[in-house]
């Protein structure tokens, strides 16, 4: 909020949770991007003068009229003339409409491609974006660089790609949306500082032939939630570096067995192991194989069943993913108050120093 040169929208899917959204409200987060109809009610539910915008650029007819009609959403996003025909006809020729062209971008610098499901083509944008002025009140221009963008550069080439676009169909563009892909700091993964991204992208836009007369947006999803939360697991078992804890592929480490995310661990126990660390992999409590997380995650070379694990910067994607297969998947949630384990906003700053909690997070124990 105090450094990107533009409004931030909070990506909603990557974690869904009521009390984050009431927290980024307090915080001065105002726009919101959903995905469905199922977030256009949870964010009216919970944030009733929160802006909505409907960024899914696939959505249904009936989902377009009830977000219009019922919860007074006046931005959409689409990447086809199909898209912008059936939005024009479930909101009746609206004449208040902000719409978004997104444009297909590069994910080169990002460690999970968005690249290759939406957009259009930067040389097949002029006809699209030409239909969308007639329609709009105000025509923006989106995309996505991919999640976990590695590289400020990556925005560089995008706006590069939106230039062109502007010039090719010499329109008026009164909304520029950067859209997501701000990092976090995980294991092996350290961005540069968010500042370099946001002077980055705005040198970027002020060469925009539009920049003066136009908004810039982005939408924030990853890096507005990603510290808010861990995830404390029991060891149930240990089998030479393998660890069977009680969660998984199909709860909130879905991304560590899926794409081979590696998340920050602390080992949780009253006395400090003195062992020197170990890489270990973990299996969830599932019958599946699939439930792997092949890591490394480096804890105590004499870790056993029974003990404790924390593991940090879960709050995105990690709860929006988890479901009850096999019938796991309760979990108890406990506000703590110290820092996360990793962050990209305290580069100016030394480490916090550890803290063993485990006498606030296990209560009987």
């Amino acid at each position: 909020m105090e450094n990107f040169p533009g409004k931030s929208l909070y990506a909603v899917k990557a974690n869904p949770s009521p009390d984050l959204l009431r927290v980024l409200w307090d915080s001065g987060i105002t726009h919101y991007d959903v995905a469905s109809i199922a977030e256009v009610r949870l964010v009216a539910k919970t944030l009733p003068e929160a802006t909505l915008c409907f960024m899914h650029p696939v959505k249904a007819e009936e989902a377009i009229r009830q977000a219009y009609f019922d919860y007074g959403v006046r931005t959409f996003s689409l990447d086809t003339m199909e898209e912008l025909e059936k939005i024009r006809e479930a909101t009746n020729s609206a004449e208040d409409l902000n719409l978004c062209v997104r444009l297909r971008v590069s994910s080169d610098h990002a460690q999970l491609s968005l690249a290759s499901k939406f957009g259009v083509e930067a040389e097949d944008s002029k006809e699209l974006l030409i239909a969308t002025r007639q329609l709009a009140d105000g025509l923006g221009i989106c995309f996505h660089v991919g999640s976990q963008a590695m590289s400020p550069q990556a925005y560089v080439h995008a706006i590069e790609r939106v230039r062109a676009a502007i010039v090719a169909a010499a329109v008026t563009v009164d909304i520029i949306d950067v859209g997501g892909g701000f990092p976090s700091v995980y294991p092996d993964m350290e961005p540069p500082a968010l500042k370099q991204y946001f002077e980055t992208i705005d040198r970027a836009y002020e060469r925009l032939p539009i920049s003066y007369s136009s908004e810039l947006w982005c939408e924030p999803g990853r890096a507005l939630s990603a510290e808010y939360s861990s995830l404390i697991v029991r060891v149930e078992k240990r089998r030479g570096t393998e660890l069977y804890i009680n969660d998984g592929a199909y709860g909130a480490l879905f991304d560590a067995a899926h794409v081979g995310w590696r998340f920050p661990v602390k080992h949780l126990r009253r006395d400090a192991s003195e062992e020197a660390l170990t890489g270990f992999s973990f299996y969830g409590p599932t019958c599946d194989d699939m439930d792997h997380m092949a890591g490394p995650f480096y804890l105590p070379g004499d870790i056993m069943a029974g003990d404790y694990i924390e593991i940090g910067m879960l709050g995105a994607y990690g709860c929006a993913m988890r479901t009850k297969f096999n019938g796991f998947g309760s979990d108890e949630t406990v506000v703590v108050s110290d820092e996360p384990m990793a962050s990209l906003y305290r580069e100016d700053r030394s480490a916090p120093m550890a803290e063993d909690n485990v006498r606030v997070l296990r209560p009987n124990g």
